[in-house]
């Protein structure tokens, strides 16, 4: 989950939310407070919160996604009246059967690995307002004649000055060549040259060749050669890097906090388009039917994917995609914590009174002395989607103690903690039944079953079997093959999963998985939609809204354990096909050819993951013990999505 923006007030202040990745907790600042006394400098303004560094000296950062003003009403008698900053502008949009839109212009003194160029000093402030621009991305361009637009700068203003970031050069489209210059420099198009970067901002974008479109620039290097975009920089700056959902994530380390990717080349023939850099650039595209460039990620100053080749004028996906927005973050110490643990492991949060231990991965939770009042939930692996008209993936088991949140006692001990995986995903290539269940996860003899997979074609879907120790989790059962007996989903059990949806000949589509918090849908009219998952208890609802997936009403978060969306096949009738709430992948509708216009998906805020047009359904969303999407038949086969793994927090009051 990415940060989200609170129109510039400041509603967290409330609470004192500490990402700790030290593994220590229940400390004391230097003033001998329990965390309700920061000695560092008062400020309002953007999106707050505080976390702990490796030292143990305690941050404060203020992110703003919209334009604002960081109000600073009172200074510190103890600490550096300084602040650290990171300054990202809006990043240039993509070209009309163009090259990639340049990364906006990244400054920061906290830059952690190189970037365009070296890192700046803190500058002073003293009680005052301090107005903050952030920079909306430039427009991709719809016109062969005219460039992708430039993005718009953005600037903080401190004691002394203001520091002012470049917007990313706008690409070339191809009867104009080359790319705009700005913080990053955008791609050329139709031979064109590249648009140049900004001096210790970001880097110049790269020249065409012939049909392939150059890639726009990024903040982490120099010119990039190709169609790829070029590769942004990671600022650590508002909280630990793997868990802190602000900036884009890379994909290979799972780390966040990247910013400034370049936009991906579009191709002008039918080849292989630009991906975009990491650091949210967008992704060019190549023929008409793949759409338009992707837009660069919002908050990250990512440039946008340049548009492919020649289509039908109604289609408009020879289009630029737009440049994402900028970001500015600022942060100043407000203390430091002195060791006084509870226990150690996994990624610690302080919030509303209480410490949070958060595992998405499996580890230890090491307890050095008996606590009382402790929370838990803990979620098994999602079943994976399956292939040729697919069910989707039932999700895994969500396990509070005997079904509701309940305290319990732990002593001092060593208590291995295990993350259940997603089930894989069912590939076309694969025999049959193919179906492939999420695993475990455990904690303190605490078992959240696994999802099941859902079934291919023919068969009931893999429903997991009531194995796991008596209060424990059953998973929910995988929805139904599209077979000639209309197949039934799994079972799934109780505790903790419901039945997975029936396939049905007559409508050419099988079921959707079961949730955590109802079953999957039929096959038939009822669309095979997942079956809706489960919201987080309040103790482990963390105020930024890092851990969970949107869910309906309002907030509409913190929603996990959805169930996959039912496959189809050829032209099924079932055109809905959503992931369930909570992180269910979505399947691919039938019906499709690929001289369509694009592969559609259903469900804005149901299904999440990353959909792959023409390859495979959605995959669930990371550590939601969500179920993957089925995919479709023919005319075209489609894989279906992965699983998502699972998830154990632990709480106890600080």
């Amino acid at each position: 989950m990415g940060i989200r923006s609170q129109n510039n007030t400041n509603p967290l202040a409330a609470y004192l939310d500490v990402f700790s990745s030290t593994g220590t907790d229940a400390s004391s600042d230097v003033s001998g407070g329990n965390f309700g006394a920061p000695q560092g400098l008062t400020a309002t303004g953007g999106v707050i919160s505080d976390y702990v560094t490796t030292p143990g000296d305690v941050y404060r950062a203020h992110v703003f996604t919209a334009s604002g003003a960081l109000n600073v009403s009172a200074l510190s008698a103890s600490l550096p009246n300084s602040i650290d900053y990171l300054v990202v502008a809006g990043g240039g949009g993509g070209g009309c059967r163009g090259g990639g839109g340049g990364a906006g212009g990244l400054r920061s003194t906290t830059d952690q690995s190189g970037g365009g160029g070296s890192l700046e000093s803190q500058v002073p402030v003293v009680i005052a307002p301090y107005s903050v621009v952030v920079g909306g991305g430039g427009a991709g361009s719809q016109r062969t004649d005219t460039k992708g637009e430039n993005g718009a700068n953005s600037s903080l203003a401190y004691n002394g000055g203001t520091i002012t970031s470049t917007g990313g050069g706008g690409a070339g489209s191809d009867s104009t060549g080359a790319g705009s210059p700005g913080g990053s420099g955008g791609g050329g198009s139709n031979s064109g040259a590249k648009g140049t970067g900004t001096s210790l901002q970001g880097s110049g974008g790269s020249p065409a060749s012939g049909d392939a479109n150059g890639g726009g620039g990024g903040a982490g290097g120099t010119s990039n050669p190709g169609m790829p975009g070029g590769i942004g920089v990671q600022v650590a700056i508002a909280g630990p890097t793997a868990f802190t959902g602000v900036g884009a994530l890379n994909p290979s380390t799972s780390q966040y906090q990247w910013f400034a990717g370049g936009g991906g080349g579009g191709h002008g023939l039918n080849g292989t388009p630009g991906t975009g850099g990491i650091g949210g650039g967008g992704a060019g595209v190549t023929v008409y039917t793949s759409g338009p460039g992707v837009s660069g990620t919002s908050a990250t100053g990512g440039g946008g994917g340049g548009g492919g080749s020649d289509g039908p004028p109604d289609y408009n996906t020879t289009f630029g995609g737009g440049g994402g927005s900028g970001v500015v973050v600022v942060r100043y110490q407000i203390g430091r914590l002195v060791a006084g643990a509870k226990a150690t492991g996994g990624s610690i949060s302080f919030h509303g009174g209480k410490t949070v231990h958060t595992f998405i991965g499996s580890g230890s939770f090491v307890v050095t002395s008996s606590i009382s009042n402790v929370e838990y939930v803990v979620i098994g692996g999602g079943g994976g989607g399956n292939n040729k008209v697919g069910g989707g993936g039932g999700s895994g088991a969500v396990l509070y103690s005997n079904g509701s949140p309940e305290v319990i006692t732990v002593s001092a001990a060593t208590y291995p903690v295990v993350i259940g995986a997603g089930g894989n995903a069912g590939f076309y290539s694969h025999p049959s039944p193919n179906e492939s269940p999420g695993t475990d996860s455990s904690w303190k003899g605490y078992i959240a079953g696994g999802g099941g997979g859902g079934k291919r074609n023919s068969g009931q879907g893999n429903g997991r079997a009531s194995t796991v120790p008596s209060g424990s989790g059953v998973g929910a059962g995988g929805g139904g093959g599209s077979g000639n007996n209309n197949d039934p989903g799994g079972s799934g059990g109780s505790p903790g999963g419901n039945a997975g949806g029936q396939g049905y000949d007559d409508y050419l589509a099988s079921g959707g998985g079961g949730g955590a918090g109802s079953v999957g849908n039929d096959g038939d009219s009822s669309d095979g939609r997942g079956g809706i998952g489960t919201r987080l208890p309040g103790t482990f609802q963390d105020p930024i809204g890092l851990v969970g997936y949107p869910g309906p009403g309002s907030p509409g978060t913190y929603w996990v354990a959805g169930g996959g969306g039912g496959g189809a096949r050829g032209n099924g009738q079932n055109q809905s096909k959503n992931g369930g709430y909570g992180g269910g992948g979505s399947a691919i509708i039938g019906g499709e050819t690929p001289t369509s216009a694009g592969y559609s998906f259903a469900g804005a805020g149901n299904g999440v993951g990353n959909n792959h047009p023409g390859k495979r359904a959605g995959d669930a969303g990371s550590n939601s013990g969500s179920g993957g999407g089925g995919g479709r038949d023919t005319p075209a086969p489609v894989n279906g999505g992965s699983g998502g793994s699972g998830i154990v927090m632990i709480a106890y009051p600080s």
